[in-house]
């Protein structure tokens, strides 16, 4: 018998969404701006920039060195995909 336990115990609006339905749904909006380039592409991937930065920002202060630094590269990686939709830098 296994028990869940979230990564972050708290009380707050995420901490009731199942994380296979968030991990889905980021999936989907990454899949879908990469797919779909250009302005609009850029905007899907915004939003999720902007999510995983409010995340981040909250969760700062519980988050150690190691956690902080892998996110801040995720949201840095994020961040120029996002850039390279909107200026079309040829990828080959």
């Amino acid at each position: 018998m296994t028990s869940k336990r979230p990564l972050l115990p708290g009380d707050g609006p995420l901490a009731r969404v199942r994380p296979v339905v968030a991990f889905l749904l980021v999936l989907g909006l990454f899949i879908t701006g990469v797919l779909v380039g250009g302005t609009l592409g850029a905007a899907l991937l915004g939003v999720l920039i902007i999510g995983a930065g409010v995340l981040l920002a909250a969760t700062w202060r519980v988050l150690s060195p190691a956690q902080r630094t892998l996110r801040v590269v995720v949201l840095l990686v994020l961040v120029v995909i996002t850039v390279e939709l909107v200026v079309k830098i040829p990828t080959r």
